[in-house]
């Protein structure tokens, strides 16, 4: 698409998701049961989902604000301090009594990482919260790090209200029937895919029939299919050397979020997403490693 006309729209998008506070360790390999081992210094970066995703639109110039909560603490501050940054509303973020929400990673030599999260103040997202933020969207973008019930919540008030509906299935769960049913938009990866298709391994055509208008499998390296009743279309990704994949698929979400916001097409919009993630593995970290709009040129 050009991308000179994303200049004059203002993409509207909401993102309902999790803050955490990254804390990085760099190891030679992952501990097993019962084992020590030695890592690097810790780096702590801002991450979570929902922060993720909302910044990573926010870089290619969406209008973008995150509903989610974080703690009165430093961590909660390096959060809110990053979303702003980079130009994500936070008037719906709330502080509150819990701490920010933690995710713990360990990262190997070959750019793969493991990652214990620690939703703390994430899980004080109630579901009753979204109504009221719902005015002017024309995306909603979640995923599954804040209450079930409250992803729930949100994509059926957003789909009530006519919002294009897209939830990231990360970190991957059973959700209603009624939910996946008022679905634009499948996010999932080729594991979480696995996941919902069961033992059968069926064509990803068969993610349709759990409800969704369209679905989106990303595939890493290999770019990402794109699933409709129209057919399944494959998007390949440029070549790059990965150098860490923390928050890669947030990186994809957001971009995706921004431009069908834009009123992109969804196979178009993927296309942009692609790149985006592309480069987003190309550099350390998960905010920090997001590119700007001018740099996907």
């Amino acid at each position: 698409m050009g991308h000179g006309t994303l200049d004059h729209v203002t993409a509207q998008v909401l993102v309902v998701g999790s803050a955490n506070a990254d804390l990085i360790v760099a190891a030679d390999r992952r501990p097993g049961g019962g084992e020590t081992v030695l890592g690097g210094d810790t780096r702590t970066l801002p991450g979570g989902k929902g922060a993720n995703t909302a910044v990573a639109a926010a870089r290619l110039g969406a209008d973008v604000a995150l509903l989610g909560a974080v703690g009165d603490d430093a961590n909660g501050r390096l959060l809110l301090g990053s979303l702003r940054d980079a130009g994500v509303r936070t008037e719906f973020v709330r502080v509150v009594e819990r701490p920010t929400g933690v995710a713990y990673i360990t990262v190997t030599p070959d750019g793969e990482n493991s990652i214990l999260v620690s939703p703390g103040a994430n899980h004080a997202v109630a579901p009753d919260v979204v109504d009221g933020a719902l005015e002017g969207a024309r995306v909603l973008a979640t995923s599954l790090e804040t209450p079930l019930p409250t992803v729930e919540a949100a994509v059926s008030a957003a789909s009530a209200a006519g919002v294009l509906t897209m939830l990231n299935l990360s970190p991957v769960a059973s959700v209603g029937e009624s939910t996946l049913a008022a679905l634009d938009v499948l996010l999932v990866n080729e594991h979480e895919a696995g996941w919902l298709l069961g033992e059968s391994r069926e064509k990803e055509s068969a993610l349709l029939d759990l409800g969704p208008r369209a679905a989106v499998v990303t595939r890493g390296a290999r770019g990402a299919l794109v699933v409709t009743a129209d057919g399944v279309t494959e998007v390949s990704s440029p070549k790059v050397t990965p150098v860490d994949t923390t928050g890669a698929g947030d990186a994809f979400a957001g971009a995706l979020a921004c431009e069908l916001a834009g009123g992109v097409d969804l196979v178009a919009s993927v296309r942009t997403a692609v790149r985006f993630a592309a480069v987003s593995v190309t550099r350390a970290g998960a905010q920090p490693s997001y590119p700007a709009l001018s740099e996907l040129e």
